[in-house]
């Protein structure tokens, strides 16, 4: 299966995987890659590099907004393989070296397998390395506060709450706020569209998760790059006031 790449401002693409969204941003031959979606999305990531006319030997970075295997997949296989650094909020390093694991447990998935949708993506999970045991050796936390010195210049923003290192990426130069699951724009688990936070089972800290939608309320920008659903335009400030009142 082929994922779906997408430009959405100069350089910046957005990725449709088999489940889980990530993006490109491209400045010249070098990239900044923000999540990677499952392990079984591997040829995916790779095929959505060279539809942009890049190579995995070409990202600069690879930026990673929470350390769930449905965005960690390929990582340490492009750390490994081509040396490249991967960046996260300090909080969540430990996550990707697996010294724990904050993620949904098969036993909080059964007990919501009522819930329209649950079954079918937890079958999807499973199939595409949901439960795998993919550590990345050396994460690193990012390297400087501000802005990033990687293509897109992307400053981090931590929104905790999905997880306790959550972070989110800005690029105001280019009016896009890249949300990874701090906030989406639907889920295969949810049966609704548009601006939301995920269904509580994924939550580490939904009280939390909720407060930090007034973090990335904040944020100037008018493109949404969500980790799960389609783009959303339209001033993230809004997007994130209708995901709070959806969840209120």
């Amino acid at each position: 299966m082929r994922a779906d790449v997408r430009e959405v401002a100069e350089g910046i693409h957005l990725v449709h995987g088999s489940n889980t969204n990530w993006v490109i941003v491209k400045d010249g031959d070098a990239v900044t890659l923000v999540d990677t979606g499952y392990l079984g999305d591997r040829q995916q990531l790779l095929g959505s590099l060279a539809a942009v006319g890049s190579a995995p030997e070409a990202v600069a970075a690879v930026l990673i907004t929470h350390a769930h295997n449905d965005h960690l997949g390929s990582a340490e296989y492009l750390s490994a393989t081509y040396g490249t650094p991967v960046y996260l909020h300090e909080a969540e390093v430990p996550h990707a070296r697996r010294e724990f694991l904050h993620q949904v447990s098969v036993g909080r998935v059964l007990r919501n397998g009522w819930r329209p949708g649950v079954l079918p993506w937890a079958v999807h999970a499973l199939r595409s390395g949901g439960t795998a045991h993919i550590p990345v050796a050396s994460p690193e936390p990012f390297p400087a506060a501000g802005p990033l010195d990687l293509p897109g210049r992307p400053v981090p923003v931590h929104t905790p709450g999905h997880t306790d290192g959550h972070s989110v990426f800005h690029l105001p130069d280019a009016g896009v706020v890249i949300s990874g699951d701090a906030l989406v724009s639907g889920h295969a688990t949810s049966r609704i569209a548009g601006p939301q936070l995920l269904p509580d089972m994924f939550h580490r800290e939904r009280a939390q998760a909720l407060a930090s939608l007034a973090v990335i309320e904040g944020l100037a920008a008018d493109v949404l790059l969500p980790g799960h659903g389609p783009l959303h335009r339209g001033a993230v400030q809004d997007a994130a006031r209708q995901a709070r009142e959806r969840a209120l």
